[in-house]
């Protein structure tokens, strides 16, 4: 990646920041996948969308004024950032402190969520702890399993919101995530949009979920997907991803990708046979003071 001058500017306006940074975003999907579903979201449902303190946004300008690199947070969640340089990393760490602005971590592409975790803890001496390693799966071709477990996949509606919002507390807690949405709102706003397909069995039980974030820029990501621990290991899982995965195709998605724990390596095996293929990992950081 060549060197550009690291000019960062802030912005807590998410049109001010789309208006500026929307291109950039969209330039590269599946490695934008996750400020585009987040400003996507935060245009949809508003600035309380992921807590109550308003978001922060910054992106990085060369000297042409063409945008490089793209950073945002929507309080309590870490920063999120795009790929960039070691010294742009090092500028934002710098811009942010001089802002006041308090940061719980990082996470982004692992190279450059690394790169500002070493810049944060030297300015600031806080520790940072590599908590998350993931790794960004594409959809090649849909491969569903053969034979696929009994039953049938079904969209969840507002009949299923308890169940929903119980299994994704559920799946927060196992995944070590902090629940700061209410599960029921959360549940809500997702079966309103058609963002829930349970599996069932043929006497109409849900025994998995799996979901999906409405499209943006051509890309749909799948999350999340859960199956209560006394009910693994019988495929309901990859059959309710293979049939989120079959209705974004459906619905016109370029691109759909999904997210797994590299800690987690049968989720990761599960993904690739039914056809998804690695694009690249990321990883979050936690700051301690």
């Amino acid at each position: 990646m060549a060197s550009v001058a690291p000019d960062w500017h802030l912005t807590r306006d998410l049109e001010v920041f789309l208006d500026r940074a929307g291109s950039f975003l969209r330039s590269e999907p599946a490695l934008h996948t996750v400020q585009l579903t987040v400003t996507d979201a935060l245009g949809r449902s508003g600035s309380a969308t992921f807590g109550p303190e308003p978001p922060h946004f910054a992106w990085l300008t060369d000297r042409d004024g063409a945008v490089r690199a793209t950073a945002l947070r929507t309080p309590p969640h870490p920063l999120n950032l795009t790929a960039t340089t070691t010294e742009a990393a090092d500028a934002l760490a710098a811009r942010l402190l001089e802002t006041g602005h308090p940061l719980p971590g990082v996470n982004g592409l692992a190279d450059t969520a690394a790169a500002f975790a070493t810049a944060w803890e030297r300015r600031t001496g806080a520790t940072a702890q590599l908590t998350t390693n993931q790794r960004l799966y594409r959809l090649g071709t849909l491969t569903p399993p053969e034979p696929a477990p009994p039953g049938r996949a079904r969209l969840a509606t507002g009949d299923d919101q308890g169940l929903v919002a119980r299994w994704h507390a559920e799946f927060g807690a196992a995944t070590g995530q902090k629940a700061n949405r209410d599960p029921d709102r959360w549940a809500e706003g997702r079966i309103a949009h058609g963002g829930i397909t349970f599996w069932e069995t043929p006497d109409g039980t849900p025994v998995a979920m799996a979901g999906a974030i409405p499209k943006v820029a051509g890309q749909i990501r799948v999350a999340p997907v859960y199956t209560p621990p006394a009910l693994r290991g019988r495929g309901y899982a990859s059959a309710a991803t293979a049939a989120v995965s079959r209705a974004a195709l459906s619905a016109g998605a370029d691109e759909v990708l999904l997210f797994t724990d590299l800690a987690n390596p049968t989720s990761n095996a599960l993904y690739q046979r039914i056809g998804y293929r690695p694009v690249r990992d990321f990883a979050t950081h936690t700051f301690h003071a």
